[in-house]
This record gives structure tokens, C-alpha cells and sequence, in this order.
């Protein structure tokens, strides 16, 4: 059998709330990530503006402006890009990952909505419904977002529909014991998918010196990537930075067989 393998780039930004200036910030790490070899690009989720901004002021479809200006620059380092946006939806938004570049245009709407811990996301952003995985060099990829990494079964969905590994662009909010909390549900997701999981979190404001708002979740750093059998491969710190990793197919496979995850799931599930 014939195994894919992948370079992708982790780039932990903090976004302001000018998405101009989060487009120039996004062009200047894709020149560097692709300069390092990577096919994919994540960026956080929010990437478009910082949460605390008016969202439905900076809300675009995904064939506006700032989505085009992604494809463009996708395209001219040929690169899938996957990025955090939003886009507009009624009296609210959907908290969107934009995946564009390589062939594909399409975004994935954020399932499970942020609302704990005394935030509620659900006041101004509308749930998506659908699993969205892209292929990528012969290896597919799933999307989940932020909030969604607390529920096994959308990995686990994902898995099943081919992919070997999920993209996880975040916005990770702040307190007491959830750095300990955001590393432990990467690591678990992976081994209860089988799949690669690649958190790209937003750089923590306190050390970009970036304004945002206190009462919002803007990052707290630590962007990592666990592979299927929950080991941490690589991780960031709190501040700025780009993880470059690459991952494969075959370490996927053989993390299924090890745990029979997947497979006895379906046999006790019926």
C-alpha cells in the first residue's frame, strides 16, 4: 500500500480587530511557511478578527473580498490555506475555517458553539451542521474548530469519512487549568479518531502586545500537533511562531490497528 505524507505549517498569530491587517499577516507567514517546504497552512480560528469585534461588521461570503485575497495568495504559493473567518448568516454569523488553495474553495462552519465558561458564542454566531474533509496530496483532512475539540464524536466522524488527520484552527480561551485542559483534549481526540490533530491556536495578547478584549476567548498560545496515538510531536510556546511538521497516512493506519478504536466503536454501536 502506498502512503501519503504531508508538510504542514502552524502559524500562532494574534489577530487584531482590521482585517487588512490580519490579510497582511497571513500573506507574510505563507510566503515563510512555504519557503519551508509546507503544502498546508493553518491559521487560528478568528483569524479574520479577533473575537470581541463586531462580527457581523466584518462578515464576508466566502466568494467577498478577504476570501478572494486568500484564494489569490493560496494560489500564488500553491498551498492549501485554512484560515478562521466569518461569514454572514441571517442576524448573525457562522464562525467559519476558510480552506482554499490546491483546487479547493470551501468553508467549514463551526459546529459546537463556545457557550461555557460564561461565554456565549451562540448570541452572535449560528452552528454549522456538516463534516467538511479536503484531500490534500492523497491524504484527507478533516476541520473541526475551537469548542469542538470537547466532543469525540465529530473526530471520530471524521475518521470515518477517510481522514487522516484534522485540522483544529482555535481561539482558546484564557483561565484557570484550561492550558492543561486544551493539550489534554488534543491528545485524546487523536487517540479517540485515530487521526493526527494539529491545533493552531491565536499567540497569547499578553505577549504580542496586541489590544483585545479581556472577556473574550483570544488564545492562549501553545499550538501543537499530537499524532493517532495521542504523543505530542511538536508545540509551541504562548508567544508568535510556526510549527512546521510533517504527517502521514501510515501512522494513522497502524494507530487503528493498535487501539481497534474505530472498529470495535461500530461493533458496540451496532
Amino acid at each position: 500500500m502506498r502512503y501519503a505524507a504531508v508538510r504542514v505549517a502552524l502559524c500562532q498569530i494574534t489577530a487584531t480587530a482590521d482585517p487588512a491587517h490580519n490579510l497582511s499577516q497571513v500573506r507574510a507567514a505563507v510566503r515563510d511557511a512555504a519557503a519551508r517546504g509546507a503544502r498546508i497552512v493553518v491559521f487560528p480560528e478568528a483569524t479574520m478578527a479577533r473575537f470581541g469585534t463586531v462580527l457581523a461588521a466584518v462578515a464576508e461570503p466566502l466568494d467577498g473580498p478577504w476570501a478572494r485575497a486568500l484564494a489569490g495568495i493560496a494560489d500564488d504559493h500553491a498551498v492549501l490555506i485554512a484560515v478562521g473567518m466569518f461569514t454572514p448568516a441571517g442576524d448573525r454569523v457562522r464562525n467559519t475555517v476558510l480552506l482554499t488553495g490546491l483546487g479547493h474553495h470551501l468553508g467549514y462552519h463551526k459546529i459546537h458553539l463556545y457557550d461555557a465558561f460564561g461565554y456565549r458564542e451562540s448570541d452572535t454566531v449560528a452552528a454549522g451542521a456538516d463534516c467538511v474533509t479536503v484531500t490534500v496530496d492523497g491524504l484527507v483532512f478533516g476541520v473541526a474548530t475551537c469548542y469542538d475539540v470537547r466532543f469525540p464524536a465529530l473526530f471520530q466522524r471524521l475518521a470515518e469519512l477517510g481522514a487522516s488527520a484534522i485540522l483544529l484552527p482555535t481561539s482558546w480561551g484564557a483561565g484557570k487549568g484550561k492550558a492543561q485542559q486544551w493539550e489534554t483534549l488534543v491528545r485524546a481526540r487523536a487517540l479517540d479518531s485515530g487521526c493526527w490533530v494539529l491545533g493552531c491556536d491565536q499567540a497569547n495578547p499578553r505577549f504580542t502586545a496586541v489590544p483585545v478584549d479581556p472577556s473574550a476567548p483570544t488564545g492562549i498560545g501553545r499550538s501543537l500537533v499530537a499524532d493517532p496515538f495521542g504523543r505530542v510531536c511538536d508545540r509551541l510556546g504562548a508567544g508568535s511562531g510556526m510549527l512546521v511538521v510533517e504527517i502521514d497516512s501510515a501512522t494513522a493506519d497502524r494507530a487503528r490497528a493498535a487501539t481497534g478504536v474505530l472498529a470495535n466503536r461500530a461493533v458496540a454501536m451496532g
